[in-house]
């Protein structure tokens, strides 16, 4: 009979333990009197680095998971068990709070218990839920299709109940303006709220005013999606906080950068048949070392020694 694995604490008993607070109790804390932005992280690395360059929380992105893991379109593709996985490394290597997209929640309402109990069981401080049918769609693609209202809410509702921390922070998109106007995002967001959602993230306003109006006709936490080449202005933070949005995303923005450099190295290395003019342009061994604390590993190995 194979032996027991060591029993390993959640992310959640960790950041008990560490400061007497739950990840979505941390993230409610920081959000409860400031907005703050929020960059995506194809890479539990680049997680490191967001949290090193100062930023408050981390998003896990489902079009980035499907890009950077999957090299798939955003379109339903990866698993639950992927997913939890992926929130688990992160969620191992940095202290901030992570805010986790789940799609549509991978089915109907008691598929959606089973994906609350295990991101949140992974750290999760915040997950996002959808108002999309399967095959999903990018939110700035044309051609979506929406759930039903009472569809969405029972999701909403039975993720509300799921949850083993009452912190941890539900957060209901929809989906509507790019299918049935604006004021059908604003009805959806007042239902969603009143089904168990903490915060609403409409997707794909297409003008300022809009980002405006819907703050004024939703009184909740909102949340910007500031992606860039989609339906949504390009909107300052310090703008869309002061409408009232508490968290601005950049869920691709960072994978984006990275592959265009990735990119242009590769036409270089080609051309020249060297690395030697892209030196300056790269993280060095140092940096790559201090960020994943090689010298803490060394030194917890040798005392193993001594």
């Amino acid at each position: 009979m194979d032996e027991a694995l060591p029993y390993r604490p959640s992310r959640g008993e960790r950041c008990m333990a560490n400061n007497g607070t739950t990840p979505g109790g941390q993230l409610r804390a920081i959000v409860e009197s400031t907005s703050i932005q929020v960059p995506g992280a194809p890479s539990v690395l680049v997680a490191r680095m967001i949290e090193d360059a100062g930023f408050e929380a981390v998003y896990l992105s489902g079009a980035t998971l499907s890009a950077s893991v999957l090299a798939m379109p955003d379109i339903g593709l990866f698993t639950l068990t992927e997913l939890a996985q992926q929130v688990d490394y992160m969620t191992a290597r940095i202290a901030v709070p992570v805010i986790v997209d789940a799609d549509t929640g991978f089915g109907d309402t008691l598929n959606v218990e089973r994906a609350i109990a295990d991101l949140e069981r992974a750290g999760a401080a915040a997950i996002q839920l959808e108002d999309q049918v399967l095959p999903k769609r990018c939110g700035h693609l044309s051609g979506k299709q929406l759930v039903t209202t009472d569809d969405m809410c029972a999701k909403l509702k039975a993720a509300a109940a799921a949850r083993a921390d009452e912190g941890t922070v539900i957060i209901g998109r929809t989906d509507a303006r790019g299918v049935d106007g604006f004021d059908a995002a604003v009805a959806r967001a007042q239902q969603y709220l009143d089904a168990g959602a903490d915060r609403v993230f409409p997707e794909a306003l297409a003008t300022p005013d809009e980002f405006r109006a819907f703050a004024k006709a939703v009184d909740a936490p909102l949340v910007a999606n500031m992606t860039e080449f989609g339906k949504s202005p390009l909107l300052g933070f310090d703008e869309l906080a002061e409408m009232g949005y508490r968290a601005v995303l950049y869920p691709v923005t960072l994978l984006r950068v990275a592959m265009k450099a990735v990119e242009t190295a590769l036409a270089i290395l080609a051309a020249d048949g060297s690395q030697r003019e892209l030196l300056d342009l790269m993280q060095t061994r140092q940096e790559l070392y201090d960020l994943i604390d090689y010298r803490t590993y060394e030194s917890r190995d040798r005392e193993f020694f001594q």
